[in-house]
């Protein structure tokens, strides 16, 4: 695919990504359940059109010859099949209000709303061989073609409208195909839009933006659906457009090379084995591969194993300002689960070892959390990273949870070569002085 196609794909792929599920939202109730596949057909078609016009017009005015009419049509024609081809599920992926959808059989469905809602729901397919067919569509369609079968009984991918899918064929009591499809709360995010939404105060958005601009290492921790990745964009977003990124997930959902600000970002993926056992590439793979394309900055998704290592390689040898998620309970479990993970390594780093890797590579770790009434995520605690102690790594807890689990600032304890180095970036350090924080402001 030639340069031009590549814009056009990409320019026309965000567009659809973005507005098709608020249009059908608007639709639904409106018209007959039945019809919504042909609805979303439709306005999918109107919006890929729409973009293609308008990109045809940046082209032309940029002084590049457009794509070939042919050439372009085809292009739309493939984006929208993208996006229609869902069957049961489509009607709950356009659903905006849903967060996750439990298929876990094809007659037992289970949607969760952001609200905390949990409905059970009209099945998704008429049979489990239905079901099982509907998967390995999506499947088939996705950027790296995976597989759903005997051999290789798990499915994890991104759907084309950025929602994360993962399912598993034979493994339940019944022998049924189970999937779950999580929908991350903002395809593209700002911590402005965290901040509207009650995710952070104002205090926790200029702190997050300095510590990106200041090229500070950062880690996201929190629990499943805890909003990770949501905060990474975020916090992405607040990274000069000029900079080269290198992306490193198991499956695709950060989307930053979808970004049309952006002129230099590559996406890596993993790789399962194939049939014959081979061909894996795994996180840890990538990432040192990574660091011989001259990344400005490097981030992983989601660090789930060894890649731990050269994660933090790539941080203390001059990519600061990389960013990365983990599963952990609290900001300061993470470094007991980055330890586990460095242990499964080829190099079975020992604790100390693996503290010493830490303490030089990352500078904070910020951990997201339920409110206690479990109706908002929000930043709870933020911890800046000072050294490693033997089996301890050494930290100051920079923000602390309150009362509801709302970061709430400590003053005095970020070290003072820090809060010059954020100062310098514009942060007003004024906001650490407020105990009870900004989130009523």
């Amino acid at each position: 695919m030639s340069a031009a196609q590549t814009r056009l794909r990409q320019a026309i792929r965000h567009e659809v990504a973005v507005e098709l599920p608020q249009r059908v939202a608007a639709e639904v109730g409106a018209v007959d359940t039945g019809s919504i596949g042909e609805v979303r057909g439709t306005i999918a078609r109107s919006i890929a059109d729409s973009a293609l016009r308008t990109h045809t017009e940046a082209e032309l005015a940029a002084g590049r010859p457009p794509v070939e009419d042919g050439t372009a049509h085809r292009i739309v024609g493939d984006i929208v099949k993208e996006f229609i081809g869902a069957g049961g599920l489509q009607r709950w992926l356009d659903d905006p209000t849903v967060e996750t959808i439990a298929v876990n059989r094809w007659d037992d469905v289970v949607v969760h709303h952001a609200d905390g809602r949990r409905v059970r729901v009209a099945p998704v397919a008429s049979s489990n061989d239905e079901l099982t067919e509907l998967v390995r569509d999506l499947a088939r369609s996705a950027t790296h073609e995976r597989r759903l079968d005997q051999g290789s009984p798990a499915l994890n991918l991104q759907l084309p409208g950025g929602q994360r899918l993962f399912a598993v064929l034979g493994l339940t009591s019944d022998g049924s195909t189970a999937l779950t499809i999580r929908r991350h709360g903002y395809v593209t995010a700002t911590l402005h839009q965290l901040r509207r939404r009650g995710s952070v105060d104002i205090g926790l958005e200029s702190f997050l933006s300095a510590l990106t601009r200041a090229r500070k290492n950062v880690l996201i921790t929190g629990g499943t659906s805890a909003g990770k990745t949501t905060l990474l964009r975020a916090m992405a977003a607040d990274i000069d457009a000029a900079e080269r990124l290198i992306t490193i997930e198991d499956t695709l959902e950060l989307g930053l090379e979808h970004d049309p600000t952006r002129i230099d970002v590559i996406a890596l993926q993993a790789r399962d084995a194939n049939i014959e056992g081979e061909g894996a590439i795994s996180q840890a793979e990538l990432l040192r591969w990574a660091l011989r394309m001259s990344p400005d900055r490097v981030i992983v998704g989601e660090i789930r194993g060894p890649e731990v290592i050269p994660m933090c390689n790539a941080m203390s040898q001059g990519n600061d300002g990389s960013l990365a998620t983990l599963h952990a309970s609290s900001s300061g479990a993470a470094f007991a689960r980055l330890a586990a993970y460095a242990a499964q390594g080829d190099e079975r780093l020992p604790v100390e070892v693996t503290n010493l890797l830490v303490s030089t590579g990352l500078h904070f770790v910020v951990h997201l959390a339920r409110t206690k009434d479990r109706a908002s995520r929000v930043v709870s605690s933020i911890r800046e990273v000072v050294a490693a102690d033997g089996a301890h790594v050494v930290t100051n807890e920079v923000y602390r949870p309150g009362p509801d689990n709302r970061a709430r600032p400590v003053a005095g304890s970020l070290h003072g070569a820090t809060l010059d180095d954020l100062a310098d970036v514009g942060f007003d350090p004024d906001m650490l002085e407020n105990p009870m924080g900004w989130w009523t402001s």
